[in-house]
């Protein structure tokens, strides 16, 4: 490279076509409580899976189906489906995030003991997450554009705005008592 060049180079359709894909999952990511969501759902799995599953040591299997297959089924099942909504609909992440930290609590003693304590751990962080995330404030850049369009703070434009006090209705004036101001009730204090 010489002095005058830029220093980038020229991408291939496929290449562009990845970069904005990229940047595109890394904005809608940063917009939701991604992890929170992603950590629900890994807690999920070890829930809903171990009920089920058998294990095979050397030449004896071993089945750790219970009679709460079922229940444990339903908690990771609704632990995905809780994940999965604080992705796609983070307005409700809060109770999405309280529901996760329930659940959890509950797989202890219905699902083997939360999926091996895996699941319960997992499913844990991932409620305690989605209920502190708060979505970013905005950017200087948007804040700018936001006041190149008449609303400075994201309110309504001043010809919007509701009317303030108006200038020709009377204050109590200098010569009147607070007796008389207040409706001739006096207050105690």
């Amino acid at each position: 490279m010489s002095a005058e060049t830029t220093g980038s180079r020229d991408f291939s359709d496929s290449e562009h076509r990845l970069r904005s894909m990229r940047l595109g999952f890394r904005a809608w990511r940063g917009r939701r409580p991604f992890w929170a969501g992603l950590l629900t759902i890994a807690g999920g799995v070890p829930i809903m899976y171990f009920p089920y599953a058998n294990m095979h040591l050397g030449n004896v299997t071993l089945a750790m189906s219970t009679t709460a297959g079922a229940g444990s089924l339903i908690i990771g099942v609704l632990l995905v489906t809780l994940g999965l909504t604080m992705w796609f609909h983070h307005v409700v992440r809060t109770f999405a995030g309280i529901a996760a930290i329930l659940l959890a609590l509950i797989s202890l003693p219905i699902a083997n003991i939360g999926g091996f304590v895996v699941g319960f751990l997992l499913s844990m962080f991932g409620g305690a997450l989605a209920v502190a995330w708060v979505p970013a404030k905005p950017r200087r850049r948007d804040q700018r554009a936001q006041a190149a369009d008449g609303s400075p703070d994201g309110t309504a434009p001043e010809g919007d705005a509701a009317p303030g006090p108006r200038a020709q209705e009377p204050t109590t004036a200098a010569y009147e008592t607070t007796v008389d101001a207040n409706g001739g009730r006096n207050s105690a204090g």
